[in-house]
């Protein structure tokens, strides 16, 4: 794990896990202006960003996206399943649907 500059969580937490994982990636890009996104310029201009995977464990975007076998992402829909199952066949996946999310308790 590197040395960030930030944290990003600040002092607001993480938002219901809003601020963790996919969900910081997807603030990163408009789905209406940003596609079809180019992975490499994408890269180039988030890479060294932090991306939070749980109150302990940040990565860079770069690390994910070394994952990620696409040149070029569609729409908003088909980055959310590419980064989704990257992320979770690399070890970046720390939201566990049967446990988590609505319906559940925590």
């Amino acid at each position: 794990m590197a040395d960030w500059p930030h944290d990003p969580d600040g002092e607001e937490g993480s938002e219901g896990m809003r601020k963790y994982g996919q969900a910081v990636i997807a603030k990163k890009v408009d789905e209406h202006d940003d596609f079809p996104l180019d992975v490499s310029a994408f890269i180039d201009e988030h890479g060294d960003d932090p991306i939070r995977l749980n109150h302990e464990r940040v990565v860079s975007l770069a690390e994910i996206f070394d994952n990620v076998d696409s040149d070029e992402i569609e729409d908003i829909q088909t980055m959310h399943q590419q980064v989704g199952d990257t992320m979770r066949e690399n070890g970046y996946w720390e939201y566990d649907a049967e446990t988590e999310g609505p319906g559940t308790e925590a």
